[in-house]
């Protein structure tokens, strides 16, 4: 369990931070602009909870648990020093996968890619949808690098699905959703109206 009982450290003043066992890194390295990528994503999805109840928030409230979990394993070394470390499981990324299942049953199938909005709760999940997969970009570039748990980067990548078919459920079950046209503004200007004032 994590104990807080002082917020500032003054440790980050030059630009440095820790990973979990203490490996100092510079605040623009890629593990750290991951999982920093991954707590952007669990802001937007708090937000997000605003604007949700029942079964779907409770969806939401568990995510947000995941990715601390999330944020935790990437911010640990895969060394054998970790060994016992938090690391992300395939059971986590089986709910995921479970739940999109569930609610993408209910919606009619698309013909066209849906443009981010509708309802509040569907626009910023559309918005956190944006930031898992720069989370997982990230994610992707540091297991070039340095090793990283695989399951964190499937957790990811059914992530972004699944907040992609939740904001549409929360669309009237996609009867709200706003569909691409592809080239419609490609025509000639539209007039604008004049001002009644």
């Amino acid at each position: 369990m994590v104990r807080l009982t002082k917020i500032y450290t003054r440790g980050g003043d030059k630009g440095m931070t820790s990973l979990t066992g203490g490996e100092r890194r510079a605040k623009y390295d890629l593990r750290v602009e991951s999982y920093g990528t991954v707590d952007e994503t669990n802001a937007a999805i708090g937000i997000a909870r605003l604007y949700t109840k029942g079964e779907t928030d409770d969806m939401l409230g568990r995510i947000q648990q995941d990715l601390f979990d999330l944020g935790a394993d990437l911010s640990t070394p895969l060394t054998p020093k970790f060994s016992k470390a938090l690391r992300m499981t395939p059971l986590q990324v089986v709910r995921l996968e479970r739940e999109i299942d569930t609610m993408n049953a209910q919606l009619a199938p698309l013909d066209s890619f849906v443009l981010p909005g509708g309802k509040k709760a569907s626009a910023f999940l559309h918005l956190a949808r944006t930031t898992v997969r720069r989370a997982e970009r990230l994610v992707c570039e540091l297991s070039a690098m340095e090793p990283i748990n695989f399951v964190a980067l499937q957790y990811l990548n059914r992530l972004s699905d699944h907040l992609f078919v939740m904001a549409r459920f929360l669309n009237a079950k996609g009867k709200k959703d706003v569909l691409w046209k592809p080239g419609i503004n490609r025509g000639s200007a539209p007039k604008i109206k004049k001002s009644s004032k």
